[in-house]
């Protein structure tokens, strides 16, 4: 099977959906099938900022990536790019023809999807990794008006699919509102239980070193935006360290908020136990959550949370807030659910998991279990059973 995978976003920009389609890519093509990735074409200056070298990713010779002329778009990363739809793209693909076409988001790339499966009379799967109203915050308009058009056009654009999937169910039921009627379902992201995976002890204190960290480390992981709301964290871990004075907070990853939440430490007094590590690679970006103890988020834009998911599989217990699919990934099992914006609630959290080894475990516990359940091995396999079923469907219209 020749696979066609379209993304607005894509390696070296800081996205979990990058992350997930190169994991699913992998698994793909393991399994034998041809992928072809289509993305905007990046910048020196974007692939510095991620920390990497100008050339292209390899992911092995069955996946072939094809990137689309693209320019600068303000989006929190600080590499964000925008793709201006033709609708002719599609043409390069007549020699190399997929036999479906997978589009996970509904920008210029995505509209190049829509042309693609159009012209070359390809299904249509469609994944909405995302809530449009996050994107208006960064646009030169915004308003209302503005949100009640944007979400009319995704339910539109995914309209146009076979078949459409979200990994959380609480993005299904706004675009429903919206006017979304086609066959859909929650599938989670790949999760990379490989590179992330539990440390003994003894592992975790030699990490701990090699990072500069404390006896106990609270972390957080991916972009530094407004909507991650890591402030909220960086006032809890403030309150937090008042009762456990030997309590560090690793912060990996970049963004347009980072100077002030370098700010916001000094000020409360915590600026020397909040470490911004940037963007880290590859390698000390899996073994920076072998060294921490606990792992937090606070965002309200999450339609899974990849980085959440890492630490599960890692092995760390996990503290959340109610807001979009978090509350359905953390359960008791694995850690705690808190009101958006409580910093006071969650720092009682990030106290009581300090305080408690066998807390950790039991939960850390419970995240691996939660992980496996998700594995890129396992994804693949549901995605390639629901692609051959679209396929056939096609074929037999």
């Amino acid at each position: 099977m020749r696979i066609a995978i379209f993304n607005d976003n894509f390696y070296p920009e800081l996205s979990g959906i990058s992350d997930s389609i190169i994991d699913s890519a992998k698994e793909f093509s393991k399994m034998g099938h041809l992928v072809d990735i289509y993305a905007p074409r990046y910048s020196k200056k974007d692939f510095l900022k991620a920390g990497t070298a100008f050339k292209e990713i390899d992911l092995g010779e069955k996946i072939r990536i094809h990137r689309l002329l693209s320019m600068r778009y303000p989006m929190p990363t600080e590499q964000g790019r925008i793709v201006i739809p033709t609708s002719l793209r599609w043409m390069r693909m007549r020699e190399n023809k997929p036999d479906i076409i997978h589009v996970h988001l509904f920008f210029g790339v995505g509209m190049e999807a829509l042309a693609a499966s159009r012209f070359l009379k390809v299904p249509l799967v469609g994944t909405n990794h995302t809530p449009i109203t996050e994107f208006i915050k960064y646009g030169p308009v915004k308003g209302k008006l503005v949100e009640k058009i944007a979400k009319g056009f995704v339910s539109w654009f995914y309209n146009r699919c076979d078949f459409v999937t979200a990994p959380s169910k609480g993005i299904l039921i706004e675009m429903k509102d919206n006017g979304f009627k086609k066959p859909s379902m929650v599938i989670s992201n790949p999760i990379d239980i490989a590179n992330f995976s539990p440390v003994s002890q003894e592992g975790r204190n030699d990490l701990k070193n090699k990072f500069g960290l404390s006896g106990l480390t609270l972390l957080y992981a991916g972009r530094l935006a407004a909507e991650k709301h890591v402030d909220v964290l960086i006032r809890a871990f403030a309150t937090a360290s008042k009762n456990i004075p030997n309590a560090d907070f690793a912060i990996t990853g970049h963004g347009g908020a980072e100077g002030s939440l370098k700010k916001l430490a000094e000020e409360l007094g915590v600026g020397d136990k909040v470490k911004f590590f940037g963007t880290v690679s590859t390698e000390d970006h899996a073994l920076i959550y072998k060294a921490a103890d606990v792992f937090a988020v606070a965002s309200t834009a999450e339609m899974q949370c990849i980085s959440m998911m890492k630490a599960m599989a890692t092995g760390l217990p996990v503290i959340g807030v109610d807001a979009w699919a978090l509350p359905e990934y953390i359960d008791k099992k694995n850690g705690f659910v808190l009101q958006v914006g409580d910093y006071e609630g969650i720092a009682q959290k990030m106290i009581k998991l300090f305080e408690s080894a066998e807390l950790r475990k039991k939960l850390g516990q419970g995240g691996i279990e939660t992980a496996r359940k998700f594995s890129p091995e396992k994804v693949a396999k549901k995605w390639i059973g629901i692609y051959e079923k679209i396929i056939k469907d096609h074929h037999n219209e």
